[in-house]
């Protein structure tokens, strides 16, 4: 392990309240020196330089040079520490390298690397050496809830050199002021406040290395209100001067901010919003590695991504927190990063690609559907693959079989028994996808099911800790928007509405042949797996269905009996379609086109559809041959016209 120089306290030293002595470090990683002094990441600078030039001068060199003091300067990585013991990197994009041995030196000194995140990735050179590293995880995530954003804010407040008046913007190293805070400083003694008005004036003036003001005056249109502070020598006034001069800038502050930001108050929505969004360096350049990556806007906040790897020289690397986790005995299972499950996923891409560069592995932490949860497992997954032949990533989608060895064991079956059911229904599902493509349901080009090892810890405890090959499926990302996610504006536009009205109609068709449905029986349409995909003009396209979950499951009742739900195409709408009447037209005519087009090729390869799935067990309990049979059949007897009136007679026009 590297020796580490430390001016000032330990990294994590607290004062007698328990709160970090610093907030802030500066580390010289290829010196070997971490600077901890309270201050800013300049002052931390000049205490290093300051340092360095006594050692040299006791050893008889001469200081160091201005050229060479900003070539010291220039050597140095801005860190940000949290009070839970997080320490933020904030690379220079220009020296990508010299953040990863900063964050290596670290690791070094005991700092666990899940502790240790990157900022300032929305700039892509950051962002891009992150991910080639296979490790998206590491971004600091923004927070996915109000309670997480209230709690962002409350932890930004960090001092200088007295109290803790500022709030903190990690990204860009600004101290911002508000005006609340600063009219708290009327209760301090004088000279507390005196030290706090020349700290306001001296830092209001200096920028740091990202060109922002060390501190900014938050929510303030005043421009020349930096220029006020430094107009006054707060040194040579006498208190009541002192005072005097601080109520007349407290008074232009409080003139240039708009009346709701005037008090600090995390409850109050306009000013909680303000000060996120100041934060994070504006709202519009928010960014996220999901919108990073290209994926749909349904996803942003939604990934939870996962330690991955990357190949240098034909060599595999992995993350090194797969073998940190694996040693480490004392973190809950709960607060750890680690998948099992990715591991397998990343050993298969190896062994079905053999030129890749790098491999990124996302958990999908919310349900991108509308549907709530239903029996079974469905564990979603997102990677991103480099290939070293191509110039841009690949996005597949991971999604775990819904009945697999697990959840077969968890009933109390033998481990036989499990394994051979879920390879049935490994099989049942691939059917179901080609039934589905057969019926002209549009569905992604390529789905391959694979097996990843886990082990078994579940209440059949015959089996507990043997390793079981778990089923999933994988396929390629559709670049599209779902189509009840659909921002209304969108459909505020009567060209966009009717275009889409009439692609709905058209996967209506095939989803009512289906009988697709959940297991209470409830029709699944338009609720998060249709993707709108758009053309150059920003219109609708095509629909593809990305997952055929559910399809099949009503095989028995009349078409006409499932009609009434595609009603809701139109009836959750209703309020923001600019024509109803063209948009019920639009969606009818696409259905029935679709429909009569679906019958009459089944009329004129009736033979090939009927014998598709001949050779398999046909029972009539519910086997897929048996509802392949029931489909079809159900299919030959409805004419699309008055399938078309059934639904009109749904639609609240």
């Amino acid at each position: 392990m590297s020796a580490v120089t430390t001016i000032g306290d330990d990294l994590f030293a607290r004062d007698e309240t328990g709160r970090l002595r610093s907030r802030i470090a500066t580390i010289f990683p290829r010196a070997g020196v971490l600077v901890t002094l309270p201050g800013i990441h300049a002052t931390q600078r000049c205490e290093y330089t300051d340092w360095l030039n006594a050692r040299r001068v006791g050893g008889g060199e001469p200081p160091l040079s201005v050229a060479e003091e900003e070539q010291v300067w220039a050597m140095g990585v801005d860190l940000v520490l949290e009070e839970d013991g997080v320490v933020l990197i904030r690379p220079d994009p220009h020296e990508m390298e010299l953040a990863f041995e900063a964050d290596d030196l670290l690791q070094q000194q005991k700092v666990s690397k899940r502790k240790i995140l990157f900022l300032h990735v929305i700039d892509p050179r950051v962002g891009d050496a992150i991910r080639r590293r296979g490790e998206c995880w590491r971004i600091t995530p923004l927070p996915r809830s109000p309670l997480q954003m209230r709690q962002m804010i409350v932890s930004s407040k960090i001092a200088i050199g007295g109290h803790e008046i500022y709030y903190y913007d990690k990204p860009s190293g600004a101290r911002l002021l508000t005006c609340g805070e600063f009219s708290s400083l009327k209760s301090m003694p004088d000279e507390d406040l005196r030290l706090h008005l020349i700290e306001i004036r001296d830092y209001s003036r200096q920028t740091n290395r990202a060109g922002r003001a060390e501190i900014d005056f938050f929510a303030s249109t005043d421009k020349g209100l930096a220029g006020a502070f430094a107009a006054v020598l707060f040194e040579d006034l006498d208190p009541l001067q002192l005072r005097l001069a601080y109520d007349t800038l407290r008074r232009r502050f409080m003139d240039a901010v708009p009346a709701e930001l005037l008090r600090d108050d995390i409850e109050c929505p306009p000013w909680r919003s303000q000060m996120f969004a100041a934060l994070m360096g504006q709202t519009d350049r928010a960014v996220s590695e999901e919108s990073l990556l290209g994926l749909a806007a349904e996803f942003y906040m939604q990934v939870e991504w996962l330690p991955g790897g990357r190949i240098e020289d034909g060599e595999v690397i992995l993350d090194s927190l797969f073998e940190e986790e694996a040693e480490d005995t004392h973190t809950p299972a709960e607060q750890r990063i680690c998948d099992e499950r990715a591991r397998g996923f990343i050993f298969n891409f190896i062994r079905d690609y053999g030129d890749l560069e790098y491999f990124n592995i996302g958990r999908i932490v919310g349900s991108l559907s509308a549907r709530k949860g239903s029996l079974g497992k469905r564990g979603v997954y997102v990677a991103e693959i480099k290939l070293r032949a191509s110039a841009s990533h690949v996005l597949r989608i991971i999604r775990m079989q819904k009945w697999g060895v697990t959840e077969h064991l968890d009933e109390g079956k033998d481990l036989l028994r499990a394994i051979l059911e879920c390879e049935e229904y490994t099989e049942y599902i691939l059917d179901r996808r080609m039934g589905c493509r057969q019926l002209g349901m549009s569905l992604p080009p390529r789905t391959t099911a694979r097996k990843v090892n886990e082990r078994y810890w579940g209440p059949n405890r015959r089996y507990t800790g043997i390793s079981i090959w778990s089923a999933y499926f994988e396929r390629d990302y559709v670049s599209g928007v779902a189509t009840d996610k659909l921002p209304p504006a969108k459909l505020a536009d009567p060209r966009y509405a009717v275009g889409l009205a009439r692609l709905l109609g058209r996967a209506a068709a095939p989803n009512l042949i289906v009988g697709r449905s959940d297991i209470k029986g409830q029709v699944i349409f338009d609720d998060g797996d249709e993707l709108v995909i758009e053309d150059a003009n920003g219109l609708p396209a095509a629909i593809i269905v990305a997952d055929h979950t559910g399809t099949f499951g009503d095989f028995r009742r009349t078409l006409l009996d499932l009609c009434p739900a595609y009603a809701d195409c139109l009836n959750r709408r209703i309020d923001i379609l600019p024509d109803r009447q063209a948009f019920a037209d639009a969606f009818l005519m696409g259905f029935i086109e679709r429909f009569g087009h679906i019958r009459h090729e089944y009329a004129r390869r009736k033979r090939a559809f009927d014998t598709l799935f001949k050779h398999q067990r046909r029972d009539e309990g519910g086997s897929f041959a048996y509802r392949w049979e029931c489909v079809l059949a159900r299919l030959q007897v409805n004419d699309p016209v008055k399938l078309a009136d059934r639904i009109r007679e749904n639609m609240r026009v």
